[in-house]
């Protein structure tokens, strides 16, 4: 059904055209373009906006939109095959988590991010998390941290395919899990955020590559073994391993 318009959709994604391969839940489509929208039925307009929120996030993470170009919620919303609406939501809101910018009377424009602003981040995370993962080695039994065997497997899975955008949401669950054991849900929002923010493509950056992706899931499954086994000088070497390589 879409084959057709994703080719149409071939030429620049940029604020007067579309993009070609954002992936938008089924759901979302159903939405009028014509006039103030009614959400469909049995789906309300948050959750549309939800889902254009999750597909735009994802279009960031998976290099789909371009840092330094602007692109307009009606063009977004056409290829989404909703109103302007909640694509303008959807972009407010990641512009508060500072994704894009608001260029008036045009549209929104992907932040440009350099190594420096990645490292940044990479180690307030490592400020916020090492600690906590390293007294969470000490207190929680072994079969606390066995439950979360699927979330590590799931990293593994989505670097294998080269998903990345598959492989950004596996990661930040696996993390968010991790740092749920603390019992602390404030420090679970902060660090959610960070995480999310550190994946945001760089401006001239490469894309990750399987190899990487690949890399940093063992790290995951490494870090669960030791976590497990409670050798907590390994946990100590893994996890600092971890957030090192977040900067490069």
């Amino acid at each position: 059904m879409e084959q057709g318009r994703a080719r149409d959709a071939a030429r620049p994604y940029t604020s007067a055209g579309t993009p070609p391969d954002v992936r938008v839940p089924e759901q979302a489509r159903g939405e009028h373009t014509h006039g103030e929208p009614s959400a469909p039925r049995g789906v309300q307009r948050h959750s549309v906006r939800g889902q254009i929120l999750d597909s735009l996030r994802a279009a960031l993470v998976g290099g789909e939109l371009t840092p330094g170009h602007v692109y307009s919620a009606p063009a977004l919303g056409a290829r989404f095959g909703v109103s302007a609406t909640p694509v303008r939501e959807a972009m407010q809101q990641l512009a508060a988590e500072g994704a894009v910018e608001v260029v008036p009377n045009r549209g929104f424009r992907v932040s440009e991010r350099g190594p420096r602003e990645r490292a940044e981040l990479a180690e307030v995370r490592a400020l916020l998390e090492i600690p906590v993962v390293l007294r969470l080695a000490r207190t929680v039994p072994a079969a606390r941290w066995c439950a979360l065997r699927p979330l590590a497997d799931a990293t593994v899975a989505a670097a294998a395919l080269g998903d990345r955008a598959g492989y950004a949401e596996s990661d930040r669950a696996f993390h968010r899990a991790v740092l749920a054991l603390s019992g602390n849900q404030q420090l679970v929002a902060v660090a959610g955020d960070l995480h999310r923010r550190s994946q945001w493509p760089l401006v001239s950056g490469p894309a990750a590559r399987r190899a990487d992706l690949l890399a940093d899931a063992s790290q995951h499954t490494a870090l669960l073994d030791a976590l497990i086994a409670r050798d907590l000088t390994v946990v100590q070497s893994l996890v600092r391993e971890h957030f090192d390589g977040a900067d490069a």
